[in-house]
């Protein structure tokens, strides 16, 4: 997993690609104060728990990925046939 930090508020969470669709992504637990998405869905007493994730931070997470900062994991990889 990488270190992915968002665009907008800074909020940095792990990420892994396993395919261009299907992205893996652990939140820090300051997310619900950091991410304004995230802050406007707890504020009226909402819950993150459906929340999957903000529009700043999944532009974020893209262009990680088109920068090479984030790569697709693939079964193929030497890496990968290590573990």
């Amino acid at each position: 997993m990488r270190a992915v930090e968002c665009a907008a508020c800074g909020n940095q969470v792990l990420c892994e690609k396993f395919s261009i669709a299907h992205t893996s992504v652990q939140w820090t637990a300051d997310a619900a104060v950091a991410c304004a998405e995230f802050r406007d869905r707890v504020g009226p007493g909402g819950t993150t728990a459906r929340l999957r994730t903000c529009r700043a931070l999944r532009a974020s997470i893209d262009r990680a990925v088109e920068d090479g900062t984030l790569t697709v994991s693939t079964l193929e990889s030497p890496e990968a046939l290590d573990a």
